[in-house]
């Protein structure tokens, strides 16, 4: 029997797992080939919401979405991959484990980027993980109930794009559901000139407006010095008690792709062709956060689940096909969105690879919910036919707007 072997249960692991197994009921080789889903968690995490206060449904137990379509799972934490012999050395419960594969669907996703600044490892709470989003809410609620100290109802969020401004906007609400009230600050502090500095000239003054609104400050054109316990020093000399700081400051591809001899970009992705085979590596496919592919002609696809769903389908669809020797689907995606949440003012909708606002505040909160809490969710009720169908290689269309811009 053939394996099929998918690296990773995030977004794009997940929709290649499901896609190959749609793939291989197609053609009625459940007896052919295997397919096996690794992951160092036993649950699918909806990472985009890991910055909100409520965490209870962004963990998705992997055998209620695997189990009825036929695909084999387990818990395991990846050391190498060698492609030359096709084995993958993992760490397991059990102790140090080789898995043989005849085909590979890279899909181990990204990681926040942790340079090495004096107590930042020891005193900073990021949300790139289900478990680092808990702990940073346990953390949060534990704050709640003690009394009030310096820099208790201080937060630093390090880093504005799109997952800073989120945490930075998001703040406010998630100080008063923990029980922090009175005189608070959520500082933002970026490197950068201008907050969103990547996020296109077009929304940065939506952007601007609504962290006024929420009484964000911001600290921008200087960069972290040291993070202590009470708080965080700048370069700029300034210290900023705080007893809660979260490192939002930049993400790059999982450090895995650099078992390949294949190119990669800056952010450390590899680079695949249309139908996610990565290149020069024989029967490697790869998709997600850790893959570069140009979509239209021109873009590269971004770090986001927007782009990682349709090509984990893609190249489950297309790695079983190449196992049995089936023509291949090239990806293509012809529109870009951004919805970036913006607390309680609203949110962002912008349209484009320039990001030119279509929507804002009510509006578009209404989108981002849409988005945040149906569009990117697997079916749940443990049906082979719907989750075959929603793993069709196709792209969806644009998201829906609401009503028009607030200025």
């Amino acid at each position: 029997m053939a394996r099929i072997v998918v690296l990773g249960a995030g977004f794009a692991g997940l929709w290649a797992a499901i896609g190959a197994a749609r793939k291989r009921d197609e053609i009625g080789a459940d007896s052919d080939i295997e397919i096996r889903l690794i992951d160092r968690n036993p649950y699918h995490n909806i990472r985009v919401r890991n910055y909100e206060a409520d965490l209870s449904e962004v963990a998705l137990p992997l055998p209620q979405l695997l189990d009825p379509i036929g695909v084999s799972h387990g818990i395991g934490e990846v050391e190498t991959i060698d492609p030359a012999r096709r084995e993958i050395s993992l760490v397991t419960s059990g102790g140090e484990e080789t898995l043989a594969y005849d085909r590979l669907v890279l899909a181990l996703g990204s990681e926040v980027m942790r340079p090495d600044i004096p107590g930042l490892a020891g005193h900073a709470f990021d949300v790139d993980t289900y478990a680092a989003a808990l702990h940073l809410e346990d953390h949060l609620v534990s704050l709640g109930r003690s009394a009030p100290s310096p820099g208790r109802s201080t937060v630093v969020v390090v880093g504005a794009g799109f997952t800073g401004i989120e945490v930075a906007a998001e703040m406010p609400d998630r100080l008063t559901r923990a029980g922090i009230t009175g005189s608070r600050r959520v500082i933002l502090v970026d490197p950068n000139p201008a907050v969103g500095a990547t996020i296109g000239a077009h929304a940065r003054p939506v952007i601007e407006t609504a962290l006024a609104s929420l009484d964000v400050e911001t600290r921008l054109g200087v960069r972290v010095a040291s993070v202590e316990a009470a708080g965080m020093h700048l370069g700029s000399g300034e210290f900023i008690p705080a007893q809660t700081v979260i490192w939002c400051a930049g993400m790059r591809a999982s450090q895995l792709a650099g078992n390949f001899a294949s190119a990669r970009d800056r952010l450390g992705r590899l680079l695949v062709d249309p139908f996610m085979r990565v290149a020069d590596v024989p029967g490697v496919f790869a998709a997600g956060d850790i893959a570069s592919s140009v979509v239209d002609g021109l873009h590269p696809t971004v770090m986001s689940c927007q782009f990682a769903r349709p090509m984990g389908r893609f190249a489950g669809h297309n790695v079983v096909a190449d196992l049995a020797g089936m023509p291949m689907l090239p990806l293509r995606i012809d529109w870009y969105v951004t919805v970036l949440d913006l607390g309680g003012w609203g949110a962002l909708y912008t349209e484009g690879w320039d990001r030119e606002v279509r929507a804002t505040g009510a509006a578009a909160k209404a989108t981002k919910q849409t988005i945040n809490c149906k569009r990117i969710y697997p079916p749940l009720g443990g049906s082979k036919d719907e989750l075959f169908a929603a793993a069709a290689p196709t792209v969806q269309a644009p998201p829906p707007t609401y009503g028009t811009p607030r200025r």
